[in-house]
C-alpha cells in the first residue's frame, strides 16, 4: 500500500506566520521560490469551526498551487497526519517584522558589472 505524504509548511507573510498542509513541495521552476501544491484543510463535519482556517481556505480556494519565497520559509516538515491549517502571529509577538533584502542571485558573478 503506498503511504500518502504530507508536508507541513510553515512561512512568514506580512507579518503573520501561516501553517497549510499540502501533498507536494518542491524547489520551484521559479528561481528562489518554493512551489506548494494540494493544498489540504480539514473537513466540513467539525462542529468546532477555526476562524483562522476558515481564513485561509478562502485565501486559498481555487489556488492548485503557489510559489513561497525562499526565504519566507520557516520550515517544512514531512508529517504522520494532517494537522489544522494556521495563521498566527509571531511567537515573539512583535507585528513589524520585515525581511531583510537579500540577493539569491547576481547577474555576471555579483560584482556589479554585467
Amino acid at each position: 500500500m503506498e503511504r500518502k505524504v504530507i508536508f507541513r509548511i510553515t512561512f512568514l507573510q506580512q507579518g503573520q506566520v501561516y501553517e497549510v498542509f499540502a501533498r507536494h513541495v518542491s524547489p520551484g521552476a521559479l528561481l528562489g521560490f518554493v512551489e506548494v501544491e494540494e493544498l489540504l484543510f480539514g473537513e466540513r463535519s467539525q462542529v468546532v469551526v477555526d476562524p483562522s482556517e476558515d481564513r485561509l481556505k478562502s485565501e486559498f480556494d481555487g489556488v492548485r498551487r503557489f510559489y513561497v519565497p525562499m526565504h519566507a520559509v520557516v520550515r517544512i516538515d514531512e508529517v504522520e497526519k494532517q494537522g489544522v491549517p494556521r495563521i498566527r502571529e509571531p511567537a515573539d509577538g512583535k507585528q513589524n517584522i520585515s525581511h531583510f533584502p537579500v540577493p539569491i542571485y547576481t547577474p555576471g558573478g555579483g560584482d556589479g558589472k554585467s
